[in-house]
């Protein structure tokens, strides 16, 4: 990454660390005239008065309501039209005069915005206050958490972290919230709003643990089966964090936020509303109106999945894995405008756009398919989730007030979590504790790649779902399953199996998001439609969930594999699962015991297969 001074001022105050000075006042008491040269931000409301008399705004009606209103020096920068004529300016060439001084307060060489080059979004830039919150131990901490974990071991451009992701996510949020800001001046998005909405785009992955989605999805529900922790929580729980300990309560203020109200507002766009909400009120929220709801939809949209983090992964992930990314999120804010929807706002995009939106979800279930849920990818993640279980009791991270922590337990303290990273599976590759023998012993055999082996897919028929708490039931059911018909070479128990259920949807397990999607059209910007699945074509699918099992084994040996293919095959018919893929090849013997498996028009008869599997052993002795 490339950071640099653009050419364009911040149009903010700027923040250059001064202290708040009380406004200087004259000999009588009075207020004097203020330097032009100190920190505005210091300003009372009478030399805010005295700044606009100097500029030619002396009328009487604006100075009484700028008194009136307590506008102080730090307040000026997120004036907006609406704000000015609530304040009495009527006169739209006023307003826009007015703006167009106050702006002159923060063209200064000192205040500029910085650009990153990235690679996906090109040089892109970032307020003050951003780059005081990415210039921190805990934001920087995201630098060394691989984006797509053990996917990387697949992958070999998958070497991207977290840290580019969240800037990408951070900018993606400015864009869409300020593209709404300009279309729509009546929705009053004030700058504070804005900077809110960037911060949470920002911040919304700080809590992520080693190896993205395998320490919240594998290894904390292992290690700490009693806690329901997901990256959310550890996301809102650091940027608490990251606020307190660098002291930018005051860098916030001085930037006009209210800490009070906006860090509220920040934590609800990304883990949701609070869990003790608003007695006796339907708004869940507490950081912004509902008048404002449609905010809460930028960042991590809870109605229907539609968000620029989304956006962010789809096209840097793309570009690492080396996958075509169809949709194009630039569209997509073009034609987004904020509907009335009930009594809530909602963003809403053109009616035209609603075959896009499905291609997007379309688009996540294949980066799922390939990507995400990479049946080697996942067992390296399996493997990793091993090694750290038995590390676990071993490794000692050191906290706040010097108390020590797990790997599993770094969740409970902010600082000791802030040095847990991916480098601890390095720490544990490299240690030379007898106790850590075990899982050093796992990390090599995956360097080595000495992986555990891969042994079918096969997935439930119907409405029929393996339910969560049987997960752990599974390799022992597939153990159990041994074929009498078939002599095996091993003898296999239930922890030589892996059994991965693998949950795949649109986003919104069953049900269609699109549902959840509001349209305009272009005779009406301002009325929000639905638009039904029928409408958009016959061609859609019929089912937006699934579910995947996979089943591993950690011998590797050919007779253990064999053996396990065997089980494996045989568990499938008795549970009336789909046939796995190459079910005639790998159990010939097995495959006829259920009709609809027998295929007549198969290259082989079962026959056939029999005759091949006895040859193949008769060669092997």
């Amino acid at each position: 990454m490339e950071r640099g001074d653009s050419e364009q001022p911040c149009k903010r105050p700027r923040c250059d660390g001064s202290p708040r000075t009380p406004p200087s006042t004259s000999p009588a008491g009075t207020p004097s005239s203020p330097d032009l040269h100190s920190d505005h931000r210091t300003w009372g409301p009478e030399q805010v008065c005295y700044f606009l008399r100097r500029g030619g705004f002396g009328d009487a009606g604006l100075l009484g309501s700028f008194r009136e209103n307590k506008i102080t020096g730090s307040l000026l920068p997120f004036l907006d039209e609406s704000l000015l004529e609530n304040l009495g300016v009527s006169s739209l060439g006023e307003r826009k005069k007015l703006i167009s001084y106050i702006q002159r307060l923060s063209q200064s060489p000192a205040e500029l915005m910085k650009v990153i080059n990235d690679p996906i979004h090109g040089h892109i830039e970032f307020h003050p206050l951003l780059i005081r919150i990415i210039d921190t131990p805990q934001f920087q901490r995201l630098r060394y958490i691989k984006q797509l974990g053990g996917g990387y071991y697949v992958f070999p451009g998958a070497s991207h972290n977290r840290f580019e992701h969240s800037l990408g996510v951070g900018y993606l949020a400015g864009c869409l919230v300020r593209s709404l800001s300009e279309k729509q001046p009546e929705l009053q998005i004030s700058e504070r709003d804005m900077l809110c909405v960037q911060i949470a785009g920002l911040c919304h992955d700080l809590g992520h643990g080693p190896f993205s989605h395998m320490f919240d999805g594998r290894f904390i529900p292992l290690a700490r089966p009693e806690v329901k922790w997901t990256h959310e929580q550890g996301s809102v729980q650091m940027f608490e964090h990251l606020v307190n300990s660098n002291g930018l309560k005051a860098v916030m203020e001085q930037y006009g936020l209210i800490p009070e109200e906006d860090i509220c507002f920040i934590k609800e766009q990304i883990i949701g509303p609070p869990e003790t909400p608003i007695k006796d009120c339907m708004w869940p929220y507490k950081g912004r109106p509902k008048e404002k709801s449609f905010l809460y939809e930028i960042v991590a949209n809870k109605r229907n999945g539609i968000d620029v983090d989304k956006w962010d992964y789809f096209a840097r992930d793309c570009h690492h894995l080396g996958i075509q990314n169809n949709f194009d999120y630039k569209r997509f804010i073009k034609f987004a405008r904020v509907c009335e929807v009930g009594n809530m706002k909602h963003i809403c995009t053109r009616e035209k756009e609603v075959g896009n939106l499905y291609d997007m979800f379309h688009t996540r279930n294949c980066l799922h398919r390939r990507a995400y849920q990479h049946k080697v990818g996942n067992i390296i993640d399996t493997m990793i989730t091993d090694a750290f279980l038995k590390a676990d009791p071993y490794i000692e991270i050191i906290g706040s007030e010097g108390r020590k922590f797990h790997i599993s337990t770094a969740i409970d303290d902010m600082e000791a979590f802030t040095k847990l990273t991916d480098n601890i599976f390095l720490e544990i590759l490299y240690s030379t504790d007898p106790n850590l023998c075990g899982a050093r012993e796992i990390l090599r055999n995956i360097e080595c790649r000495k992986l555990y082996k891969y042994v079918g897919e096969t997935q439930p028929k119907g409405q029929d779902r393996i339910q969560k708490e049987e997960y752990e039931l599974l390799p022992q059911e597939v153990a159990d399953a041994k074929p009498s018909e078939v002599p095996l070479e091993a003898d296999l128990k239930a922890n030589d199996f892996i059994v991965d259920v693998i949950n795949m949807s649109y986003g919104m397990k069953d049900k269609n998001p699109i549902d959840h999607v509001h349209f305009y059209c272009k005779a009406d910007l301002s009325t929000a439609i639905m638009i039904s699945k029928d409408q958009v074509s016959q061609l859609l699918p019929e089912k937006f969930a699934e579910q995947l099992i996979r089943v591993y084994c950690k011998k590797s040996d050919e007779e253990s594999l064999h053996a396990a293919r065997q089980h494996f095959v045989h568990w499938c018919v008795i549970r009336d699962f789909t046939k796995p893929q190459d079910g005639d090849i790998v159990a010939p013997l097995i495959t006829p015991m259920k009709k609809e498996w027998h295929s007549r028009n198969s290259a082989f008869s079962p026959t056939s297969h029999r005759e091949a599997s006895r040859t193949r052993t008769q060669l092997k002795f």
